[in-house]
């Protein structure tokens, strides 16, 4: 990096402080019918779910992964997918109970499971938090039906609404929803229905983004039309001011909360914790403390593959320790999303990089306005918010491996 001491290679990580906290990704695959924007890794079903067999070969993964976290306590749980909601509460139950076998989960973990709302059913709600499940994630993406149409999802409105009114009656209390802006033939008006429409339910936690057309998608190849910038800018400005009207604290570019009920998970990720991932295309990241390395893995995608070397090295198709470059810009582009800033040692604490590895381009951000600097704290201005690529892109602009492993 420009101006910077450091040298290639792997870095040391901290040992002073210990690891940071660790959490546990459990991916789904599958879905009922893959969304043209979506470029998770999702496989439409064909035919039975084959759910304990998968469910089976997840905790065999995870069993091979236990041992590279030395008894380490798990702080959140995260199944998502595709759509995990398809899973019966029977298999949810094996699954969470094989975890608790194989690894330690504290006591107050978050536990959360998304679902669609075509899939939810409450009998099975009341079996999931049975397992220990207690915060669920409901995919609305909008409450509008002309919307819903152009963005190929399975559910109507009539169904969203359903789902989340059987959510509350079968005792989950702690509800995210996500709802995206920026939809086709979307304005600032329809934008702030759907807001107001979800606010009006009462979740505690809403992930309200933009639609974003990402390669290998139906979108990317024929792409939908879509407001302009400025159009998708005051959508989010009008959004953001209903929300704090309303008491939702906005502690991410992405994410608004009632006090205290801030998704705990995904917190680690922006604050550059380490996690496990299991279950097929799952990607994990760890601070290997006897090795003094940060090492990322990705597990195989396609869930036949995954099935048949779960447990085995035959599982994983990448395991290798992250750059001083890596390093960077994947910290950067995660903490920098956080509304309130960070410490600047959260930064060495978290990479084992020193602070003077990144001053000149904080220095140069800071310069452009992207950034305020206050006492050892960063964070965004609010043109840095609005223009967070460009911001990001000032840390990896010259390191070509840095943009090649690292997209905002």
């Amino acid at each position: 990096m420009r101006g910077s001491n450091v040298v290639s290679g792997a870095p040391p990580i901290p040992s002073e402080r210990g690891p940071p906290p660790l959490c546990l990704y459990i991916h789904i695959p599958w879905c009922v019918r893959k969304c043209p924007y979506c470029d998770f890794n999702s496989h439409e079903l064909q035919g039975a779910l084959p759910e304990m067999a998968y469910v089976s070969a997840v905790l065999r993964d995870l069993e091979h992964e236990a041992g590279r976290i030395g008894g380490r306590e798990v702080q959140t749980i995260f199944i998502g997918g595709g759509t995990p909601s398809l899973l019966s509460g029977e298999a949810v139950r094996c699954l969470l109970s094989g975890v608790r076998a194989r690894v330690k989960v504290a006591t107050a973990a978050e536990v959360t499971l998304e679902s669609n709302p075509g899939s939810v059913d409450g009998g099975r709600l009341v079996d999931y938090q049975e397992a220990g499940v207690n915060r669920l994630s409901i995919g609305v993406q909008s409450f509008r039906a002309r919307q819903l149409a152009a963005l190929g999802r399975i559910h109507g409105v009539d169904d969203a609404l359903r789902a989340f009114e059987t959510a509350r009656r079968a005792g989950v209390s702690n509800i995210n929803l996500d709802l995206m802006f920026g939809l086709p033939e979307d304005d600032v008006d329809g934008s702030l229905q759907d807001l107001s429409q979800a606010i009006a339910l009462g979740p505690e936690h809403l992930s309200w983004y933009q639609l974003a057309i990402e390669p290998n998608t139906a979108f990317y190849r024929h792409p939908p039309a879509l407001p302009d910038d400025d159009e998708v800018y005051a959508a989010y400005e009008a959004g953001r001011a209903l929300l704090r009207e309303r008491g939702y604290l906005q502690y991410e570019v992405s994410a608004y909360a009632r006090a205290g009920a801030e998704c705990r998970h995904n917190l680690n990720y922006w604050e550059f914790g380490d996690y496990l991932g299991i279950g097929a295309g799952a990607h994990g990241k760890l601070s290997d403390l006897p090795s003094r390395r940060i090492v990322r893995s990705a597990k195989r995608a396609k869930p036949v593959s995954y099935m048949s070397g779960a447990g085995s090295p035959a599982a994983i198709v990448e395991g290798s320790p992250l750059t001083e470059a890596q390093l960077t810009v994947e910290f950067m582009m995660n903490a920098l999303r956080l509304c309130a800033g960070f410490p600047l040692s959260l930064f060495a604490q978290r990479t084992g990089l020193p602070v003077e590895a990144i001053t000149d381009t904080l220095d140069e951000a800071k310069d452009r306005g992207l950034i305020d600097v206050r006492a050892g704290w960063i964070r965004p201005t609010e043109w840095g918010y609005r223009y967070l690529n460009e911001l990001v892109y000032l840390f990896y602009r010259d390191e070509p491996e840095a943009a090649q492993s690292a997209a905002l």
